[in-house]
């Protein structure tokens, strides 16, 4: 149960501690030998040896196992462009979750800069250093390009969590959420609220995992083709999602659906609206703390299966449950990207952490500290690599 005086509590801690993370030696130096083997003379040879083989770097260093948290501060959890210093908390906590819950270190780089060439420019140069990328709270549609651009220029895997994250753990949700109403997940009506870069990430993975009917609301209204105010990516969108071509707010677009996703704000989803949707609906009100709609509202309203952003609620939809086994299974696997095949991977692997004999309407996702699920991500993503290289080769081959 969450403290009433949380705050308090929160500022006691990292006054306390200093912060959460500090670098640690693997090895304990005492003696002379000891000394030249770590450093010069022997070190040199070390060098030598990477500069035969770059690819010796990931065995011989840490960069195999070291990821890049990297923001800009402008998009911080629900606290919005609150720089690159005020972000280091939020940093540095991702840090110790990638320690704990996958043994996979990571650093937390702030960048005092929101122009895109520069962040770009700034990820290129340290990439000598990381094993991978990990993006966060960067605000869209600038994220879209950051992310675009990096996969593409390095060989290294990036993954823009605020997006992807997000998007792998709401469909383990909504794989799960499905069998309990006993709905065919190819026919099911889906609304998403916000049009952001969660809103859009998560429309992405849910129609690669085959659904199809789904409808993003943004503040402006509905996603529709036409509609003037929307950015590139909510044009690219209007043209795959909204098939009725609705227009209007989220009370237009939300009557007769069966999944309401909230990545949007707080009270933005009311009881009507629940009330106006398809039998047994299901709820993720996931703006974070207070979210869309409470969930003794929306149980109350009709819903079905209720899903929020809190860790006081049942059906905690968190970020957590993916990014640390994702990164583990592309470093164990030496991958150079983060796929498709690799997210959706990780999605039923979180899925399938809930067994049939489990699963209930205030149980359809893992608890985020269950640390059983990291392994099982990883595991996943680790057999989706080797497999697509498989198939890249013998498709080379032919």
């Amino acid at each position: 149960m969450i403290k009433n005086n949380l705050k308090e509590e929160a500022i006691k801690l990292h006054k306390e501690y200093s912060g959460k993370i500090e670098i640690v030696s693997k090895i304990d130096v005492t003696t002379e030998e000891q000394l030249s083997l770590v450093y010069t003379p022997g070190v040199a040879d070390v060098c030598k040896a990477i500069v035969e083989n770059p690819e010796q770097v990931d065995v011989l260093t840490s960069r195999g196992h070291m990821v890049a948290i990297v923001t800009d501060g402008t998009a911080v959890l629900g606290l919005g462009d609150i720089g690159p210093k005020a972000a280091l908390p939020v940093m540095e906590g991702k840090a110790l979750l990638f320690k704990k819950f996958a043994n996979v270190d990571a650093f937390p780089l702030c960048l005092d800069t929101k122009n895109v060439d520069e962040i770009v420019g700034i990820i290129k140069a340290l990439s000598p250093s990381f094993g991978g990328v990990n993006l966060e709270d960067i605000s869209a549609p600038r994220c879209f390009e950051i992310e675009e651009r990096l996969k593409k220029e390095l060989d290294i895997p990036v993954f823009h969590d605020d997006q992807h994250g997000t998007a792998i753990v709401v469909l383990a949700a909504l794989i799960n959420a499905v069998k309990v109403v006993d709905k065919q997940h190819r026919s099911i009506k889906i609304v998403i609220n916000g049009a952001g870069a969660a809103g859009i990430a998560i429309a992405k993975l849910l129609m690669q995992a085959g659904f199809q009917d789904i409808t993003l609301v943004s503040l402006e209204g509905v996603v529709s083709k036409g509609e003037s105010w929307m950015n590139s990516a909510q044009k690219e969108m209007a043209e795959v999602t909204n098939l009725k071509r609705i227009r209007g707010t989220l009370a237009d677009a939300i009557h007769g659906a069966d999944v309401f996703i909230g990545v949007s704000g707080p009270g933005a989803m009311k009881p009507e609206h629940i009330q106006s949707m398809a039998k047994d609906p299901i709820v993720f009100a996931m703006a974070n703390p207070i979210p869309e709609i409470y969930p003794e509202e929306a149980l109350a309203a009709g819903a079905a299966v209720v899903g929020t952003g809190r860790s006081d609620y049942p059906n905690q939809v968190n970020n957590l449950l993916a990014f640390p086994g994702i990164f583990r299974g592309t470093l164990d696997a030496g991958a150079k990207d983060i796929t498709t095949e690799m997210k959706l991977a990780a999605a039923y692997a979180i899925a399938e952490a809930v067994s049939e004999k489990e699963l209930k309407a205030d149980y359809v996702i893992p608890s985020a500290l269950d640390e059983r699920v990291a392994k099982m991500v990883a595991k996943a993503v680790s057999v989706a690599t080797i497999q697509q290289n498989k198939s890249k080769s013998s498709l080379s081959v032919s």
